[in-house]
């Protein structure tokens, strides 16, 4: 991610609860922080619980607040393309799409229902071609980009599943 989008420092904010999801599976956040971070390594991967720190519990509001205490820095919002299928659903959405520029990454079985989501087809205008990911940081939201990577066989919700925390 850091290289496709030329940006100078991933903040890996790992949530204390998706407000989506039932809290029975889900590990303690200091195990998901602890794997996080193991993943993560010591390079420009920085892991966080931040909205924890600032009491935030939804996307919109941790994006404002972020913006509003660091307004010198250019931030992009990444996430999987599992969350574009379904972010119609979380609060205040459009006003995310509309706050910073938003880079989607490609996660296995969820490419098509992304790209025909409710949120793709509204901002389907603001969509960059995926050369242009690596000036994503510097358009003007709304704008975003759909990334193909290299896919990982096991989602999030697998791994959860048979209690391997750590392996993601």
């Amino acid at each position: 991610a850091i290289s496709k989008l030329r940006v100078d420092r991933i903040w890996w904010l790992v949530s204390p609860q998706n407000p989506l999801k039932e809290r029975a599976g889900m590990a303690p956040l200091e195990a998901r922080l602890l794997s996080a971070r193991s993943v993560a390594g010591t390079g420009r991967i920085d892991v966080s619980n931040l909205e924890t720190e600032l009491g935030t519990i939804y996307t919109v509001d941790t994006i404002r607040s972020l913006t509003r205490v660091c307004p010198h820095i250019k931030f992009v919002w990444i996430m999987g393309a599992d969350n574009l299928s379904q972010v119609s659903r979380w609060r205040r959405w459009p006003l995310l799409f509309r706050s910073l520029p938003i880079a989607i990454f490609d996660r296995a079985a969820y490419a098509r229902g992304a790209l025909v989501s409710q949120a793709a087809r509204e901002f389907s205008r603001s969509r960059l071609a995926a050369r242009a990911a690596g000036s994503l940081v510097y358009n003007r939201a709304p704008a975003w980009v759909f990334i193909q990577s290299l896919l990982h066989p096991d989602s999030g919700t697998c791994l959860r599943s048979r209690g391997l925390w750590d392996c993601w």
